[in-house]
């Protein structure tokens, strides 16, 4: 009796142990299952703002062509894209200007907030949208005017769009055949030759004697405009063989690039006199 007693109990504690171990495993496996759920869920939701954001990045660059304007308004001093411009201005009154570069996908409506961070993640309609928009530096005095045109945009991995292309200038042939910036606001139609491509970082504070390219929209003088020029020309890529006087208007564009930590890519390019 005691034996059978003692082997009754050996079977309920294999038996626990049994239970236990199957306890564990479906434990594990409702884990394992709810992990995958997430990851499901939250590939679906990136995937969705992907090409929502695609989306709505393409339509913005195709807005111009949706915008009527009267042709008798149409002059040789006041051009279609400056008073489409004017229109987009009616929408929102941070709109400055049109940017373009020609037979590129880079043709987007730039914007000027308060400070350098609300157009980072909004688009001219002021929705949200990683995409962000086109921004001109929040320091840029237009009744100046100030020096230099600094103008940001994102460079987002995986989406085809803002500033992405930008950094096509790293080969000299696709330069070449893009040397023109054109921008447009609701007063000018004007064109900038590129003078210099170059990659850059954002630098510690602690850094000296290294070219803060970002900080440089007004010169005080002739001397901290040359400097700019100058080591924009030292650090380009290649020699386009254009160069800035003092006194020309300067724009460059600015976007993120991924050769080193916190890099950095810029195009500068002086505006033509007609």
């Amino acid at each position: 009796m005691a034996k059978h007693l003692e082997n009754k109990k050996k079977v309920n504690k294999n038996e626990n142990q049994v239970n236990k171990k199957s306890n564990k495993k479906k434990i594990f496996i409702g884990i394992i299952m709810f992990i995958l759920i997430v990851l499901i869920i939250a590939s679906c939701i990136y995937i969705y703002k992907y090409f929502a954001d695609t989306k709505n990045s393409q339509e913005t660059s195709e807005i111009l062509s949706k915008i009527e304007v009267d042709e008798e308004e149409i002059t040789d001093e006041t051009t279609e894209r400056m008073l489409q411009v004017k229109k987009l201005q009616e929408e929102n009154k941070d709109v400055v200007g049109w940017l373009e570069i020609p037979d590129t996908n880079i043709s987007y409506p730039v914007l000027q907030g308060d400070d350098n961070e609300y157009y980072m993640t909004h688009d001219y309609k002021k929705k949200y949208t990683i995409d962000g928009s086109l921004f001109l530096d929040k320091d840029y005095d237009f009744k100046k005017p100030s020096s230099n045109l600094l103008i940001y945009g994102h460079n987002n991995r995986g989406h085809d769009t803002m500033f992405a292309h930008l950094l096509d200038y790293k080969d000299e042939e696709f330069y070449k055949k893009h040397p023109i910036i054109r921008f447009t606001t609701e007063k000018e139609d004007a064109e900038y030759e590129i003078i210099s491509v170059f990659e850059s970082r954002v630098y510690y504070k602690s850094e000296k004697n290294v070219f803060r390219y970002y900080y440089f929209v007004d010169a005080k003088n002739e001397k901290e405009y040359n400097e700019y020029v100058e080591n924009a020309l030292d650090a380009s890529l290649y020699d386009t063989g254009k160069t800035a006087e003092y006194g020309d208007q300067l724009i460059t564009l600015s976007t993120c690039a991924f050769h080193t930590e916190d890099g950095r890519f810029a195009v500068v390019a002086r505006k033509i006199e007609k």
